[in-house]
């Protein structure tokens, strides 16, 4: 039996196509079947049958069905939140009276998370109702949540419009791998991602943007580490090194979701990948 984190979607929090985008990008999106969702992962123990999601996306419904036909396990045993931005959190909705009206489906938070969702509606509500039920995540602690795996929140610098932002390190006794969707930069981390990266199995890191140019908009007000610097960043790193990270979280303007663009074969060249939905990394 084995144990693995499966990617359910790999797309910024706005989707694929976004809301009034009428770029080349997002024109033939328009016309085709949903076939690309946004960031989330599942971690899946087999021989307990349980699996947990890692952020609850607008699209957690599809991605939920989606998951429960590949691992035939029929439950969710509990979703675990990175941030309250609205890709990371919004699912929730889902759970409440007016969709599927879970029974103290277990959320698990950081404090400020927590806070949020317990003073604001209509999050609340489904707190009142019993649709869910908050448990408190702490930096750096380590919650075995199976007898084959653990998983440990860690701070990592974003915006705190709502709540404070972590990663997440799941790990069994034979492998780790690292869930870093967004983050505002590398160097404002008191963590050194390269030395991380060479005592870790896999890391799936935010690659939001590609470069600098893909929005009209001031990207200063929404940093992420623009991918052609992360490529610069880890350059150095040895060939096995560079094949652990995954890039993830897509910006629909970002030309690494076109498996044919010149963008999307520069990063796969020089070692890195690109994270796709449906994924499995074995821990």
């Amino acid at each position: 039996m084995r144990n693995y984190v499966k990617v359910l979607g790999t797309i910024q929090d706005g989707g694929f196509p976004q809301i009034d985008c009428n770029k080349a990008c997002c024109q033939n999106q328009w016309l085709k079947p949903k076939k690309k969702f946004v960031s989330s992962i599942a971690v899946v123990d087999e021989s307990e049958k349980k699996q947990w999601i890692i952020d609850a996306s607008p699209e957690i419904k599809f991605q939920t069905k989606l998951l429960k036909e590949k691992t035939n396990i029929k439950d969710i045993e509990g979703i675990f939140l990175t941030h309250a931005h609205i890709g990371h959190y919004t699912g929730l909705m889902y759970y409440g009276n007016e969709a599927a009206g879970s029974r103290d489906l277990k959320v698990y938070a950081m404090s400020k998370m927590k806070k949020f969702l317990e003073n604001n509606g209509p999050w609340n509500n489904l707190l009142k109702q019993r649709n869910i039920k908050l448990i408190k995540l702490s930096k750096n602690n380590t919650i075995n949540i199976s007898a084959n795996l653990k998983i440990k929140p860690f701070l990592v610098p974003h915006r705190e419009d709502y709540s404070e932002t972590v990663g997440f390190k799941i790990a069994t006794s034979k492998k780790e791998l690292i869930y870093i969707p967004d983050i505002d930069n590398w160097e404002k981390w008191d963590i050194s991602i390269t030395e991380l990266i060479k005592n870790i199995d896999f890391a799936l890191v935010d690659g939001t943007f590609f470069s600098e140019r893909e929005i009209e908009r001031d990207i200063s007000l929404i940093p992420h580490p623009l991918v052609k610097d992360s490529l610069k960043l880890f350059s150095n790193l040895k060939a096995k090194e560079r094949n652990k990270i995954i890039f993830t979280h897509f910006n629909h303007t970002n030309p690494l979701i076109d498996e044919n663009s010149k963008e999307h074969e520069e990063v796969l060249s020089k070692g890195f990948r690109i994270a796709k939905e449906g994924d499995n990394f074995f821990l």
